[in-house]
């Protein structure tokens, strides 16, 4: 009988040690050549950063996907308050208060005693198709409205916005007093939105581009780029404009050296759209009628662009942190919601300023007090109302209140809308966003008699 060769018993002890070594050694390479190249931003550096982050996106949506309370729609609430908790008959700036929340894709109407008028409401899976830019939309429960504009005869444009997702910008649509949809505009519009009088629509979008810019070195590729997006009053694209370019090639092209580490990826995050009508420019030194006021906010720049040229044509930094809203108003001032501008007792607070754009000076701010502070370190925006009120929209507290210039509140309303969580037991509060008064003549006969007559309330 022949003798088994030393093959037919398999590896040997010490080759079996020799290719474990072998092996902890060629992974010990990949892995400092792989963090060399990221580094040094040689190949493959963009393909193991993108992998790196499509890694960390799909496992921070299947942890988030567990339960809405743990996105960044639902905040811990401070305390048991609901509805109206102040209302100063004799100085409160009568209207309608349009909102929308955090807890569902719905926008409401509301009169000063907080009695729910009318609701739009309509689930983005109800508008999706396979045009949308989105090609994998989020559940319902993740997605909601985050800016509404109601027209006179109750028919309504709201944008969609998407929890647990990059790019969070889901679409914009318009809908009837009966929440029927009228058209809809599938790309990536986020954050805000304007009318202009002649029925134009000025939104936001953004999607993620590889492009580079000449002369910028520091952009991340891919990156979320911003777009100032200009609709018909039916809902098509007539232009769309380069935020990121428009920067660079204007005379302020140097702020695109100066956005912090973590925004290479996002390096303007712009988040407002404001037009400024004859009215407002009448004053305004620094934009003209037509031109559009945003927000970048990373930057910390308030900018005005002119969207016939796409250029950008003004420009500022201030004192100012985590910014949103800068609104031009009649007598040339802008008013702004700077999230994180207060410095109280050795933390950040929130307040709203009125600034003149061109000596810089600080005319008005609230901040409120230590009783009653008030923060939102996402979202925010402040109206100025006709009487000289300001009506202050605290996303993430899920309150709006009006303050007069002494800075007494005159009229509050918290979202009353709770949820707990099964887990710890803790209760949450949805943000309130988008938040804006209405006088009540602005509204068509019909739509106004209904609202007024009670015949949609919904209390």
């Amino acid at each position: 009988m022949k003798a088994p060769s030393p093959a037919e018993f398999g590896p040997s002890v010490g080759e079996r040690i020799g290719r474990a070594i072998l092996i902890v050694t060629i992974a010990f390479l990949t892995f400092v050549g792989g963090g060399w190249s990221v580094l040094s931003k040689t190949f493959p550096s963009d393909f193991l950063r993108n992998a790196y982050r499509a890694s960390e996106s799909f496992l921070a949506k299947k942890a988030l996907s567990e339960s809405p309370l743990r996105t960044d729609l639902w905040y811990g609430t401070r305390d048991s308050s609901r509805g109206i908790t102040v209302y100063d008959r004799t100085e409160a700036f009568l209207g309608y208060t349009l909102f929308t929340s955090g807890d569902g894709p719905y926008a409401r109407l509301i009169d000063m005693d907080g009695r729910v008028v009318h609701e739009w409401r309509k689930p983005f899976s109800e508008i999706w198709d396979e045009t949308a830019a989105v090609r994998r939309p989020r559940p319902d429960s993740m997605i909601y409205m985050n800016k509404a504009h109601v027209f006179p005869n109750g028919d309504l444009l709201a944008i969609y916005t998407a929890a647990s997702d990059t790019p969070w910008g889901y679409g914009l649509v318009k809908l009837d007093r009966n929440s029927n949809v009228i058209w809809s505009y599938l790309q990536r519009a986020h954050h805000d939105l304007d009318v202009s009088p002649d029925g134009r629509i000025f939104v936001l979008t953004h999607e993620f581009t590889s492009e580079k810019i000449e002369g910028v070195t520091d952009l991340a590729r891919p990156r979320l780029d911003d777009f100032l997006v200009v609709l018909s009053p039916d809902g098509e694209e007539l232009k769309k404009i380069s935020l990121t370019r428009a920067l660079a090639r204007s005379r302020f092209r140097q702020f695109l050296h100066a956005f912090p580490a973590f925004a290479r990826e996002d390096p303007l995050h712009a988040n407002t759209a404001n037009y400024i009508d004859s009215e407002t420019a009448r004053n305004l030194r620094v934009a003209q009628e037509g031109h559009v006021m945003t927000a970048f906010r990373d930057l910390g720049l308030v900018v005005a662009v002119d969207p016939e040229s796409g250029e950008i044509v003004w420009a500022t930094r201030g004192p100012w942190l985590g910014f949103h809203d800068p609104r031009p108003l009649p007598d040339g001032r802008i008013l702004l919601y700077d999230n994180f501008g207060a410095f109280r007792g050795g933390r950040n607070d929130s307040r709203v300023i009125e600034f003149d754009p061109v000596t810089m000076q600080i005319a008005w701010e609230y901040t409120g007090d230590d009783d009653r502070p008030f923060f939102s370190a996402l979202r925010g925006s402040a109206q100025r109302l006709p009487n000289g009120n300001t009506l202050v929209n605290e996303d993430q507290g899920g309150r709006v209140f009006e303050v007069n210039r002494a800075g007494r509140i005159v009229w509050e309303y918290v979202n009353p809308v709770r949820n707990t969580d099964p887990k710890s037991g803790a209760s949450f509060i949805p943000v309130l966003t988008g938040a804006q008064r209405i006088v009540a003549e602005r509204f068509a006969p019909e739509f106004r008699t209904a609202i007024e007559n009670g015949k949609e309330n919904r209390q």
